[in-house]
């Protein structure tokens, strides 16, 4: 998937980035809810599948994410990316229309980085 720019020079999700564990996490809000979310995801080129009842799982070569509902409409997202990645997938979300918080952590669960919305 292109970032903003229409690059695609982000590295790759390896096996061992994902038996690491999550490193990304989000709450979305905005007017989408979850199942609308995971469809724009779909038709930006990532693939889709369900995951639960109302889940979703989504990804691309540099994220692999689930999307979950939780209270009032908003939508949990948690997995794994590249770190170098994370502002394509901010600017994917805003593009979305979507408000977020969005945190990246290292492997020992410290802070690296906390991306929010306007």
């Amino acid at each position: 998937m292109p970032d903003a720019d229409g690059r695609d020079d982000h590295p790759v999700l390896d096996h061992r980035s994902l038996d690491a564990g999550n490193n990304v996490y989000a709450t979305l809000r905005g007017p989408l809810r979850t199942a609308a979310a995971a469809e724009r995801f779909e038709r930006a080129g990532w693939t889709c599948r369900s995951s639960s009842w109302h889940g979703y799982e989504v990804e691309t070569g540099w994220c692999q994410v689930e999307l979950d509902p939780i209270e009032q409409g908003a939508t949990l997202l948690n997995g794994v990316i590249v770190p170098e990645a994370l502002d394509a997938l901010a600017s994917l979300l805003t593009e979305f229309g979507l408000g977020f918080t969005l945190e990246l952590y290292d492997e020992e669960g410290g802070l690296l980085r906390e991306l929010r919305s306007r």
